[in-house]
């Protein structure tokens, strides 16, 4: 979504932009002659007033001119997205470590950038869910991408530790536990978290040091710095990039677009 500030500059280029066509417009013959840069100051008074006089009987023109601008920019933001993701595809995609649910074989890879003190995060988490299971034919990569302080960092530090000592299946227990946590990740807390899912919770405390844990999180914030990405939830679908929170509808429609366009 585009800030007021943003916002408030794209209108400002519509209308300047929308001003010159208009003023144009308006003298057809005189424009012509009109040397815009070099304007007398009567002339430039006159051009002004035209301007002005046409933009207050027709305002709707420079709403319209704005929604033009920011249709233009968020095309060429797409584009530019489905360039980084080429760029990036193997460590999006297939980096060897991150986990991969879903269906192994989909014909839609959809890549999360989550954190799990995230509101938007926690929002998201059953819609994709639901997603990924009522199709059955969605890959589905998580990564870990620790960037809301301290408690974010323990949490995937946490999870990665989970994946080392217990596997992937265990990962993901413990990762549809910490999403929901409401409580801080205390070291106590996540060792009873971790026994009430069954895991070896003192092990896996144990192993939140190892190197492999810092190398999996630096990387992914190094993968994440590539593709522009500053917040969470981001999504991958296929070559489109999404950030920021999409309701299910939205996310079953990308899906289909995907697809449609396969």
């Amino acid at each position: 979504m585009q800030s007021l500030s943003t916002r408030r500059t794209a209108f400002r280029r519509a209308a300047a932009s929308l001003a010159v066509a208009t003023g144009l417009m308006a003298q057809p013959v005189a424009a012509q002659s009109f040397d815009l840069e070099n304007l007398s100051p009567e002339q430039r008074e006159a051009f002004r007033a035209e301007v002005r006089e046409y933009l207050l009987d027709n305002p709707e023109v420079i709403m319209e001119a704005v929604s033009a601008l920011e249709a233009k920019q968020q095309q060429q933001q797409a584009a530019a997205d489905e360039d980084l993701v080429a760029a990036n595809a193997g460590a999006l995609f297939d980096d060897g470590y991150s986990w991969v649910g879903g269906n192994p074989d989909g014909d839609v890879t959809i890549v999360e950038f989550s954190d799990y003190r995230c509101g938007y995060c926690r929002k998201a988490f059953p819609e994709v869910e639901q997603l990924v299971e009522s199709d059955g034919n969605i890959r589905i990569v998580i990564k870990e991408f620790p960037i809301l302080g301290q408690d974010s960092v323990t949490s995937s530090r946490f999870a990665l530790a989970t994946m080392l000592v217990e596997g992937p299946d265990a990962y993901k227990q413990m990762h549809d536990a910490l999403i929901s946590l409401k409580q801080e990740p205390s070291e106590p807390v996540l060792s009873k978290l971790a026994d009430t899912l069954g895991l070896d919770g003192e092990a896996i405390l144990a192993k939140m040091s190892d190197p492999e844990v810092d190398r999996r999180i630096k990387e992914t914030h190094e993968l994440a710095q590539r593709l522009q990405i500053s917040g969470t939830p981001t999504f991958v679908f296929g070559d489109q990039m999404l950030r920021g929170y999409v309701p299910i509808d939205g996310m079953r429609q990308i899906v289909d677009q995907i697809r449609s366009e396969g």
